[in-house]
């Protein structure tokens, strides 16, 4: 019987060689504020490692991020990473479902909720609500030129206002653009999300 090898993290953050040559303010800023994530969290996120080889994308992506991710909306936080694990599961984008799966775990409570998302979101015992949600995630990241007022309007009938749409739509164009970046370069979740919150 052959047997099969334990699966590890690789050495590297990504397959690309990221490193910066030359110091700048702006190295300054990003090396700052990893040291704050990581008094905060315990640990650095290899995106955010990855980013900061490149301050001015570095303060523009996690901006981004946390105005959407931790921002006010009319989103739980949970949704909002509902979402990431949707559209990241979509995409088989190995990073983005194993961190936001850790997320979901932690929020949620439920071991089970991230793993049946990634697997298959019909298997999920979620509200209405969160299936017309999650069903025009799918849409919007399948198939986007088939979203429209329809797609809208089931979301509207289902609680959602229009500023709670436009966070959905943009919550699922930020995963999409960062699962494409992930996997391109072969990006390496923290080792550290695979176990939390089990």
């Amino acid at each position: 019987m052959t047997k099969i090898p334990r699966q590890l993290a690789k050495n590297k953050i990504t397959s690309l060689n990221l490193k910066n040559k030359k110091k700048t303010k702006d190295d300054l800023n990003a090396e700052n504020y990893l040291k704050i994530v990581k008094e905060k969290i315990g640990f650095i996120p290899n995106v955010l490692a990855a980013f900061s080889n490149f301050p001015k994308q570095f303060e523009g992506f996690s901006k981004l991020y946390n105005s959407i991710m931790l921002g006010d909306s009319g989103l739980t936080k949970l949704e909002r990473e509902m979402i990431a694990v949707t559209v990241s599961s979509l995409n088989h984008c190995y990073y983005c479902i194993v961190a936001h799966g850790s997320a979901v775990r932690e929020l949620s409570g439920d071991p089970q909720l991230g793993e049946r998302l990634i697997s298959n979101l019909e298997a999920t015992n979620l509200a209405k609500k969160h299936q017309v949600m999650l069903r025009y995630v799918k849409e919007l990241t399948k198939n986007p030129s088939d979203v429209n007022k329809k797609s809208r309007d089931e979301l509207s009938k289902n609680g959602f206002s229009d500023r709670d749409i436009w966070d959905i739509s943009l919550i699922t164009g930020f995963f999409n653009m960062t699962n494409r970046l992930a996997i391109a370069t072969e990006m390496e979740p923290n080792d550290i999300y695979h176990s939390s919150h089990r």
